[in-house]
């Protein structure tokens, strides 16, 4: 009998986090979350086809795109904005008075975030306060009863309370600036 093929290794084995030790925090610190596992997300689109599972009926939600990005003086920003918004990198350079922004490159995003592409997410910020990383988020994340996320890779998803998300930003002593 021919030994069944095993399965490649999860893209969290390669996390100098992985999802679960994530999630295993989030669950010691107290902090609820509902877990979806899916499909690798890695874009917008994509991610609509599957939120609709994930909505609980007379809660609002707000569901984000998360760019990793970089300025002329090598600093280092995550932004996460109601996923429908469009960015204007220029616009949000002035705004947060950071010029020349770019998108930062897949190796900064794991020395910076822990994170490969297509997965990142404000709970990657657990890697990057360390790193000095800037927080951003959209104002609108203050108006909803739960964000959704990934958990450090783009094949789950976590929807978390906005009050218990501000409290997981606390503990890592992450500072957010609402744009």
């Amino acid at each position: 009998m021919d030994a069944a093929p095993s399965s490649p290794p999860s893209s969290q084995d390669s996390l100098p986090l992985s999802s679960d030790a994530l999630l295993a925090q989030l669950t010691d610190w107290g902090l609820p979350y509902q877990l979806h596992e899916h499909v690798p997300l890695r874009t917008v689109e994509e991610a609509k086809k599957v939120e609709a599972e994930m909505q609980q009926p007379g809660v609002s939600s707000l569901k984000i795109k998360n760019l990793y990005l970089r300025d002329r003086k090598k600093r280092n920003y995550l932004i996460s904005v109601e996923q429908d918004r469009v960015m204007d990198l220029k616009a949000l350079g002035k705004e947060i008075g950071a010029a020349g922004l770019s998108f930062g490159s897949s190796d900064r995003l794991m020395q910076n975030l822990g994170i490969l592409p297509g997965s990142v997410s404000p709970l990657a910020m657990i890697n990057g306060v360390p790193k000095g990383v800037a927080f951003y988020m959209d104002a609108a994340a203050q108006e909803v009863d739960v964000i959704n996320m990934h958990p450090l890779v783009n094949d789950r998803t976590v929807v978390i309370t906005r009050e218990d998300f501000l409290k997981f930003l606390e503990r890592i002593g992450c500072a957010v600036v609402w744009i």
